[in-house]
């Protein structure tokens, strides 16, 4: 019996990857915490993560290049872009103005591509206010406040004056714990890693950012012959 016009045969080819909405995938914790060495790791091992390049109103540092590390403004320009609702996010660290472009991310979110965030709980607040649809937060802890201080001491770079300011600061990040969404306690790196890496993969499967779900189940329903 030949086949319908209305009912294509399924393919025999395995199906390639199905289309999918990217995520913001938010990593904070105490300075000491780990998010920056999670962080490097995922950007080394996983190709479908990246980190936006962010804008700042700092000079460029030797090596920085524009656009690829940041994208250099003035402090005019910044103040404008965030009048006109041009940054996701923002905030002023010292002297200096940093923040999230809104339409590259939102842009590359539609297309697939994941961002990784290495923000506090403000930034982190203010991207779930945003794009809540799109956000990942993820808290990662210290296993006690003593291997906390020894992580901070063993750095040997700071003052115990800086250790005990870096200390108190902790503190007051660790009671945001409750604002996000996943916490993982951070006793070993590799297996604080792996969860990471299984929160991600998680989210990445959710139903409602899986976009090409509703062809490739259409097709599977198709009545043969």
């Amino acid at each position: 019996m030949p086949k319908s016009a209305h009912s294509p045969a399924l393919s025999s080819e395995p199906a390639g990857p199905l289309a999918r909405r990217g995520l913001m995938f938010i990593l904070s914790s105490p300075s000491g915490g780990g998010k920056t060495t999670i962080s490097r790791m995922l950007l080394e091992q996983d190709p479908d993560v990246c980190i936006s390049v962010s804008v700042t109103t700092r000079a460029p540092r030797p090596g920085e290049v524009d656009g690829t590390h940041y994208h250099f403004v003035s402090q005019a320009e910044f103040d404008r872009m965030v009048e006109n609702e041009e940054l996701l996010e923002w905030a002023r660290v010292f002297d200096h103005c940093y923040g999230t472009p809104k339409a590259q991310v939102k842009a590359g979110l539609k297309n697939g591509q994941d961002y990784l965030f290495d923000i506090d709980w403000q930034g982190t607040q203010q991207l779930y206010q945003k794009l809540e649809r799109d956000v990942v937060r993820v808290f990662l802890l210290p296993p006690s406040i003593e291997e906390l201080r020894r992580r901070l001491t063993g750095r040997g770079t700071d003052s115990a004056e800086i250790i005990a300011g870096r200390m108190e600061r902790a503190r007051s990040e660790i009671s945001h714990w409750d604002g996000y969404d996943y916490v993982v306690v951070n006793d070993d790196m590799q297996t604080c890693y792996k969860k990471v890496t299984e929160i991600l993969e998680a989210e990445r499967m959710r139903r409602a950012r899986q976009t090409g779900l509703i062809g490739f189940v259409r097709e599977l329903m198709q009545p043969e012959g």
